[in-house]
């Protein structure tokens, strides 16, 4: 046994997480390793370019649906609602399967590999290679 798991369960070190997380080898976490504000920095940060391709989006898809895709108003607001509903539930599915399967890090990078790649598809014709017809 490594010297940092006998000291997690002897409890006797404070360096240690008390939480009992690990990293992604399965070891203790050095609480002077991690987290902190640098993960502090990376969620805000995140979260920023987050929240402003939400509402960028969200502010003009009634808009582009109504003009591009030629929907009736009220077709498109129920498409908007429905999206809207669906961006803020489907984080309870990402939840559950970080806790059950995967892990919270796992989840998040696939979950933010999806979402930046819905983005970059949706602005790719504004891209100068990424003249889809979408």
């Amino acid at each position: 046994m490594a010297a940092g798991s006998l000291a997690m369960e002897k409890g006797g070190s404070d360096e240690y997480a008390q939480d009992g997380s690990v990293d992604l080898r399965g070891n203790p976490v050095l609480r002077s390793k991690r987290g902190g504000w640098t993960a502090c920095y990376f969620i805000v940060v995140y979260e920023l370019f987050e929240r402003m391709a939400y509402y960028g989006i969200s502010a003009n898809l009634v808009i582009y649906l109504t003009d591009k895709l030629h929907q009736g108003t009220v077709e498109a607001s129920n498409n908007v609602t429905n999206w809207s509903g669906t961006v803020f539930l489907t984080p309870l599915l990402g939840a559950f399967i970080a806790d059950a399967y995967v892990g919270r890090f796992w989840t998040f990078v696939a979950g933010s590999a999806i979402y930046f790649g819905g983005v970059r598809f949706q602005g790719a014709k504004f891209l100068p290679l990424g003249n889809l017809a979408i």
